[in-house]
């Protein structure tokens, strides 16, 4: 294997708490003095999430109003109040550090109904709020593909909607849980209650690339146009064909499904028909990261893991995860081996590959962080004219006593 160097476009905002105040500032929000705003904290994996919702906080409170967060993390944290409140405190948003108090009661009210009869849940303490900012990173999705994917909307129909709306949603199915998403967010946004939405793009590096603040009026078409920039932006593969893939890590900090199915070509979904790129055969997925605190959502999207990754894993966490989103084959534990060399040593062996020096094979870190990676020396000639890829010498894949990668 020789280390790769993939360079991805990147362009980042180097002053995002400035950013924040200048896009607050275009939003048309009635005077907020004496009014409560509640302001939406919930997805993981988003780099300058807490300086941005400080900055949120700071500039509400600035113009008068009296800032409150609230978790808006759909069925996360195994569904309960001290779950959200610990995973948020894992991202490093707390009341301190955001400069207002946290609500994550996981108790909603009725905002409305679709003409189709989907319930619009609102968490109860935004919905008691004067007004709800939605912050949110926009990104594909990991479980549709319509125009738009988890963001602003999501946030809205999902995040605060909580486990009765995650439920709900996910019953749709992939085929049309984005148009359902999009006919709750609607209906909530009909209300008034959503004074506009802070969405955030980043960048291949998951660095900041653009913020931008949207009217409630402008939500649903301006992010289909933030969703195209996210996706022209997000790392991906520099082979489109793949024998083997090892990822060190997966986990909910890194996609909502642990390993982001737009980067390695696997939906494993009922209906829904598999990209043509990427294409891997099989895909060996080594530890489960600490910060997905045991929820193993996606190892199922694995053909074989290893003990460790399994004795890591939170049932409960795990399955609540799960069986909101219905999607219960990406929970299935996947052929499991005592150690890393012997993880990648089983997945070789259930290929039928007539010279296993030409292996295309890939590792890499996580599906978040793509920049830096290993491929095997089958692939060097088909990367090495690449402007954007820097390859280096191959050497021998090289494992510790116990059988773990160096």
């Amino acid at each position: 294997m020789a280390r790769a160097h993939v360079t991805f476009p990147r362009p980042r905002i180097s002053d995002v708490p400035a950013a924040v105040r200048r896009e607050l500032e275009t939003l048309p929000l009635p005077p907020l003095r004496g009014r409560r705003v509640a302001v939406t904290a919930g997805s993981r994996g988003i780099r300058d999430i807490v300086p941005i919702l400080a900055a949120t906080v700071a500039w509400v409170r600035g113009h008068g109003g009296d800032p409150v967060l609230v978790a808006a993390m759909g069925s996360h944290g195994g569904g309960t109040e001290e779950g959200q409140r610990r995973l948020l405190a894992h991202l490093g948003i707390t009341a301190e550090s955001v400069g207002a108090p946290l609500m994550t009661s996981m108790d909603t009210v009725e905002l409305g109904r679709t003409p189709r009869g989907l319930i619009a849940h609102c968490d109860r303490n935004a919905a008691a709020c004067d007004g709800i900012l939605v912050v949110n990173r926009v990104k594909p999705h990991t479980a549709f593909a319509d125009p738009f994917g988890s963001g602003l909307l999501k946030m809205i129909a999902v995040g605060l909607g909580k486990a009765p709306a995650a439920a709900q949603i996910h019953r749709k199915g992939p085929a049309e849980m984005g148009a359902a998403i999009d006919a709750i967010a609607g209906v909530v946004i009909a209300t008034g209650k959503i004074y506009g939405g802070l969405a955030i793009v980043e960048n291949a590096y998951d660095e900041t690339a653009a913020v931008a603040a949207v009217p409630p009026e402008s939500l649903r078409d301006r992010e289909r146009v933030l969703f195209a920039d996210a996706r022209r932006l997000m790392p991906s593969l520099p082979v489109e064909s793949l024998d083997l893939l090892i990822v060190d890590e997966i986990g909910k900090n890194f996609s909502g499904t642990g390993m982001d199915v737009n980067v390695i070509g696997r939906w494993r979904l009922p209906g829904m028909a598999e990209p043509a790129a990427p294409h891997v055969q099989r895909i060996v997925a080594l530890r489960l990261s600490a910060e997905s605190e045991g929820n193993a959502q996606g190892v199922g999207l694995a053909d074989v893991v290893t003990r460790r990754l399994v004795d890591a894993i939170d049932p409960v966490a795990t399955y609540v995860n799960t069986l909101v989103s219905t999607y219960v084959q990406r929970a299935f534990v996947p052929v499991t081996m005592p150690s890393e060399h012997d993880a990648i040593a089983a997945a070789l062996a259930s290929l039928d590959l007539p010279d296993p020096a030409a292996t295309r094979a890939m590792r890499i870190a996580n599906t978040l962080h793509l920049e830096d990676c290993w491929v095997s020396e089958s692939l060097i000639p088909e990367l090495q004219n690449r402007p954007e890829v820097a390859v280096d010498r191959p050497e021998p894949m090289a494992f510790t006593d116990d059988g773990n990668l160096q």
